[in-house]
């Protein structure tokens, strides 16, 4: 194989590029941090706001993306930035994303099917696994254990004794049996509950999960379930999925965390469901209008932790994301399977 260019296209650590140029003496990477924008926290993808390049500095830029047959990171970390690229450089052949949800931003971009069929187009699917499903854990126990009231009674100064539910023996439902849902399993099981997933298969090889079954079982599911955790990507089949009607067959009393995408739920019927007390809480890290709006119910409800659709993130993100890309890398040189490609009519 001749000499593959790969470009770094989004904030990353030095130590980071010199382990992706370790991977094969036929890689020539493309790494000019002074091009790049200044990051606000550990593993930001996109940068400070208000970012820009001169004339010159953008002309290096363009340069940079138009020599690459790979790129690490979509150019702004946006489907704008994904979709230019891809048009202005007809060499490129594989762009590894730094988002579980790269399928979004892939199908935002509106490539043509002859673009989708050069250029493929890798998630970090499986990155945040680990931190998702603590967050999982998180919201269970902090309405399971009334973490509410616990907070509420200490700004009052307030002391009482009063019994508390606990996770063993309860059923925890998971919608979305990927590698998130399955670890949602694993460690709702050493907690000693229940596991009920759903899938398009309505099956599971995990160990961790007791049962298995198709989307049309749904609603009857839900009516057995302490608690929902809703793992599942946006796509045409899973949006608004639940609905007010699935909703209203939740078991009271129970438990919702959303760490797969807000249009997944009708928003305004589990405001609903919340203020009613017909839900125990719900843990909620993503939403249907991101930032959430100012106005917006979810902030003042005393049975709702809002998330700013960080739990995904860690310090140690760029560190795994750049594991996956190096497996890929060699992957890609040997002409191999990429791992967590994203299927260009599904868009995960």
């Amino acid at each position: 194989m001749d000499l593959v260019r790969v470009a770094i296209a989004t904030p990353l650590e030095a130590e980071l590029v010199a382990s992706i140029r370790a991977v094969d003496e036929r890689l020539e990477v493309l790494y000019e941090p002074d091009l790049l924008p200044a990051t606000r926290y550990p593993g930001d993808h996109k940068g400070v706001d208000g970012f820009s390049r001169d004339a010159e500095a953008e002309r290096r830029w363009q340069d940079l993306l138009g020599k690459a047959e790979v790129l690490f990171g979509l150019p702004g970390d946006s489907p704008a930035g994904l979709a230019a690229v891809v048009r202005s450089n007809p060499e490129l052949r594989w762009v590894q994303g730094t988002a579980a949800g790269t399928g979004e931003q892939l199908e935002a971009a509106e490539l043509t099917e002859a673009e989708l069929e050069r250029v493929a187009v890798t998630s970090a699917s499986g990155v945040h696994v680990g931190p998702l499903a603590e967050f999982c854990l998180l919201g269970l126990l902090a309405f399971t254990k009334g973490l509410p009231r616990l907070q509420a009674d200490q700004r009052a100064d307030h002391w009482d004794h009063y019994p508390v539910a606990e996770l063993q023996g309860g059923t925890l439902l998971i919608l979305g049996l990927g590698a998130i849902g399955t670890e949602v399993a694993r460690l709702a099981k050493a907690f000693g509950m229940r596991t009920i997933g759903i899938n398009r298969r309505g099956r599971s090889d995990s160990p961790h999960v007791d049962e298995a079954h198709v989307p049309k079982h749904l609603h009857d599911l839900l009516g057995r379930a302490d608690a929902l955790a809703v793992t599942l990507p946006l796509t045409e089949e899973t949006r608004g999925m639940l609905d007010a009607p699935a909703i209203s067959h939740m078991k009271p009393g129970a438990i919702l965390v959303n760490i797969g995408r807000g249009e997944l739920i009708d928003q305004r019927a589990l405001v609903e469901a919340l203020r009613e007390h017909r839900l125990a809480g719900a843990a909620l890290d993503v939403f249907a209008t991101e930032p959430l709006p100012t106005e917006s119910p979810l902030w003042d409800l005393g049975n709702v932790l809002v998330s700013p659709h960080t739990a995904a993130l860690s310090i140690h993100e760029n560190e795994r994301i750049s594991e996956l890309f190096t497996e890929n890398l060699r992957r890609y040189l040997a002409g191999e399977e990429l791992l967590s490609r994203v299927d260009p009519k599904l868009f995960y």
